[in-house]
């Protein structure tokens, strides 16, 4: 059996995003998005439960144990942060680690566009990070709150399952909650967290109708607040918060979304023609008048027109995106399509 940091070592070498420990196969690695095994015996049900038990606290173990799944996050001096899901399956103990990256990355690093600092420089309000699962939210929410920190003198306060980057004091005091550890829910240390002077709160995700209330009343009440979602696009994102509550409170939250909301930057990581890594695509938008009142009326399907034609603001489809990355050679033709959120969209910008 190969030891785990040995696993891991060969991750963060072969830039792998997730690693994957099962019973009945050889470790796993998801690189540039798919899957590869390692040549290497199959594991076995002690194989599994040894790695386990090799990163895990006995508190954790002992959450594994009873709750049948366990989130945390493990640092390994000189290879990584990794954050780990372990589960029971037909019995077995399995693993998800995602490999984090050791140093947050800069805006220019990541290739985003100049708006996202601008974006940065707002001080009030609600602001979303959204994509499918592994499209990067969480190293762009780590560099947005980096940017933040050296820029700007305050109070951040981060409430996460688990906590996955760790900030330094900058220019801002950073303070850390980690659900399950330093408080029991996202709604109670959201609560909390209006008694804790914060001028920006990150909240790891927003999961309910009260946590996405709570959210957007502090958003409301002068405070700058981030999360993410799993959506893709300024529209559904709006879609999905109005959704989540009952038909007789859609109205007033979406009243409520319209003035908090300021911003939503949804992404997807797409497979580089030359094989070497994954490159994100990018859709901005910022929520000026036109677009509040289009939330406010409740007129969702007129949002991508208006993300289309605010250009002069910053804005951009995620298939202009997705367009451009293509005419500069980065993704492919086939790559491009499979990656869009629509295909007619996708091939006006491409003049097809």
């Amino acid at each position: 059996m190969i030891e785990l940091d040995e696993l891991l070592r060969f991750a963060v070498k072969y830039k792998a995003s997730d690693m994957h420990i099962t019973v009945g196969r050889a470790p796993a690695f998801r690189i540039n998005g798919r899957m590869r095994t390692i040549p290497s015996d199959k594991l076995s049900e002690e194989d599994t439960r040894h790695y386990a038990k090799e990163c895990l606290n006995n508190e954790k173990y002992e959450q594994l144990l009873s709750l049948g799944e366990v989130d945390y996050t493990i640092s390994i001096p000189g290879i990584s942060r990794f954050r780990v899901n372990a589960f029971f399956q037909k019995g077995c103990i399995s693993m998800a680690f995602r490999v984090l990256p050791s140093k947050i990355p800069t805006f220019e690093e990541l290739g985003f566009p100049p708006i996202i600092k601008d974006i940065c420089k707002i001080r009030e309000g609600l602001i979303l990070v959204t994509g499918p699962t592994g499209s990067g939210k969480s190293t762009t929410m780590a560099s947005i709150i980096d940017e933040i920190n050296s820029t700007v003198d305050g109070h951040i306060l981060t409430l996460e399952d688990p906590i996955e980057f760790v900030f330094e004091h900058k220019k801002c005091i950073v303070n850390q909650r980690e659900i399950g550890k330093d408080s029991k829910t996202y709604a109670n240390a959201l609560r909390a967290s209006l008694r804790e002077d914060p001028d920006v709160i990150f909240i790891g995700e927003m999961r309910d109708v009260e946590s996405i209330s709570i959210a957007v009343t502090a958003a409301e009440t002068g405070n700058l607040v981030f999360s993410t979602l799993h959506t893709l696009g300024g529209a559904k994102t709006i879609d999905r918060l109005i959704d989540v509550f009952p038909p007789d409170q859609q109205q007033q939250i979406r009243t409520q979304i319209a003035g908090a909301l300021k911003a939503v930057i949804s992404q997807r990581l797409i497979p580089k023609i030359d094989n070497s890594g994954r490159i994100a695509a990018i859709e901005i938008m910022i929520v000026t008048p036109a677009i509040s009142n289009l939330i406010r009326e409740g007129k969702g399907t007129g949002i991508n027109s208006a993300i289309q034609t605010g250009v002069n603001h910053g804005m951009q489809l995620l298939d202009k995106s997705i367009a451009d990355l293509y005419k500069k050679g980065e993704i492919s033709k086939e790559n491009a399509y499979s990656y869009c959120a629509d295909k007619e969209i996708l091939r006006r910008f491409l003049g097809e």
